[in-house]
């Protein structure tokens, strides 16, 4: 095989990922923002090209506005508190502990269970009067709660389940990263007096940067892209308050057919993912060791 060949290779090696990428990335984006300056086809009448009338719709709508406001603060409340206790799930089954494998298995278990199944759980838990924790309530003599029907207890009740849904998912990651740590570094740790928090804060945190960089870019992805569990929950309500984003456009594009319109609405949702993946990572990877 000559030179010019050879160099061939490599790219052909990476057809059949690259096709897989524009095909089902690339191109739904381009095409999403195409439509996004196209009104809506209607029968009998073809979309027209409307240029940014979509996007001032959406500048003026109160709907998207209390989504965007809903899915920032469920992003920053349910991405680090997950974080935290995969860390520390991670430390602990990380740790020569009796039933190890068992309570891996155990933390493990609602990243397995599908989305559907998950909501179903845990509206069962949610149901006033006859739900688990309405059963729990009444045997201690507390009051009923309408946990997904009160406005001030909706969306923190929703972050509740995706904080149980996606711990244990990241928890494996944290695993394998501290799996990678060389035990040297503990027990020079330990013949310099440092304490367990020392060793974590200076020794294994700083390698566990790459993996963090990693989970904290899905773990804001998962943040916007949550779907499932409204539509079996909540389905937005009570009064918008657990409307999010992709919600929002579900209903725009499936309930109320206004593709163009859903269409604005998805290239500032993937505007707004970019930012973040972009900030996280010019933030987070300077202050990443590699090893």
């Amino acid at each position: 095989m000559n030179r010019s060949s050879a160099s061939w290779v490599p790219w052909l090696l990476l057809l059949p990922a690259l096709v897989l990428l524009v095909a089902f990335t690339h191109y739904p984006a381009v095409a999403t923002l195409w439509h996004s300056v196209f009104s809506t086809a209607r029968a009998g009448a073809s979309s027209v090209y409307v240029g940014a009338e979509n996007y001032q719709l959406l500048l003026e709508d109160p709907v998207f506005w209390q989504a965007l406001r809903n899915n920032l603060l469920f992003a920053l409340i349910t991405v680090p508190v997950a974080i935290a206790l995969s860390i520390a799930m991670a430390l602990w089954v990380h740790r020569q502990v009796p039933g190890r494998a068992l309570l891996r298995l155990a933390y493990f278990t609602p990243a397995i269970l599908p989305m559907i199944a998950v909501a179903n759980i845990w509206l069962f838990f949610y149901t006033p009067q006859y739900g688990l924790i309405a059963q729990i309530s009444q045997a201690f003599g507390w009051g009923d709660h309408n946990w997904l029907g009160q406005p001030g207890t909706a969306l923190p009740a929703l972050m509740i389940v995706t904080i149980w849904k996606e711990a244990g998912f990241f928890m494996i990651f944290y695993l394998a990263a501290l799996q990678q740590i060389s035990p040297t570094l503990a027990e020079a740790a330990a013949l310099e007096g440092a304490s367990r928090w020392q060793f974590f804060l200076r020794v294994q945190w700083p390698l566990l940067m790459p993996t963090t960089v990693f989970v904290v870019i899905n773990a804001l992805i998962n943040a916007f892209r949550l779907v499932d569990h409204i539509v079996v929950m909540t389905r937005g309500g009570p009064d918008n308050v657990t409307q999010l984003l992709l919600y929002y456009i579900y209903q725009v594009a499936f309930s109320f057919w206004d593709t163009s319109y859903a269409a604005a609405l998805t290239v500032v949702l993937l505007t707004l993912l970019a930012i973040v993946a972009f900030v996280k990572f010019r933030l987070l990877d300077s202050r990443t060791h590699y090893q």
